[in-house]
């Protein structure tokens, strides 16, 4: 088992991140900054470049999201809540995401040295969804997260990142808590 100190520390943070995010707490999103920041290095160095290029994409989303978690706005006007995707955007994000997946994986496929290209472009373009539905504060984000979670336990554990591996089933779990925290701040609301 081969764990870095930055391995650690950006797991640490991710963690933390998560929590915060569980709790509607803009706080998470300067937090995943620095951890999309020090896993960017941590999966170059794996040559898993999709999810190394996302780590860049999140840092820019992490920006937009939180930007819209302090100022951003509900279809009414009002300062932006949890709330539930229409069936429309659902049918959206699923189509956008499984349309976008193969066009990641001959890319990285093309380009790169990778032995896993849609493997790692999978839950790269997933994750996409899933962060422009958190800044959103659209409550499916969680299903998408625990769907991206899962399924990069296999991809890195296939790369040896066992404290990621780690990492991604605690994110799995919260995952779980997320959802069922928005359902009840939904039914409070």
């Amino acid at each position: 088992m081969n764990i870095t100190g930055l391995e650690v520390v950006a797991s640490l943070v991710a963690v933390v991140m998560v929590l915060a995010n569980l709790r509607v707490n803009p706080v998470g999103w300067p937090l995943a900054i620095v951890s999309s920041l020090m896993y960017a290095k941590i999966f170059a160095d794996s040559q898993l470049y999709g999810e190394a290029s996302l780590q860049f994409v999140f840092v820019v989303l992490a920006c937009w999201g939180w930007w819209q978690w302090l100022r951003g706005q509900g279809d009414d006007g009002r300062a932006l809540q949890v709330q539930v995707l229409t069936t429309r955007l659902r049918w959206g994000a699923a189509a956008a995401t499984f349309a976008a997946w193969p066009l990641l994986g001959l890319l990285l496929q093309r380009v790169t040295d990778s032995d896993v290209p849609y493997l790692d472009a999978l839950p790269t373009v997933a994750s996409l969804t899933g962060q422009f539905l958190l800044g959103r504060k659209y409550i499916e984000n969680w299903a998408v997260w625990l769907a991206v979670n899962g399924f990069s336990i296999v991809l890195f554990a296939h790369k040896g990142l066992w404290l990621t591996v780690a990492l991604y089933a605690v994110f799995a779990a919260l995952s779980l808590a997320g959802w069922r925290a928005w359902r009840r701040q939904l039914q409070h609301g």
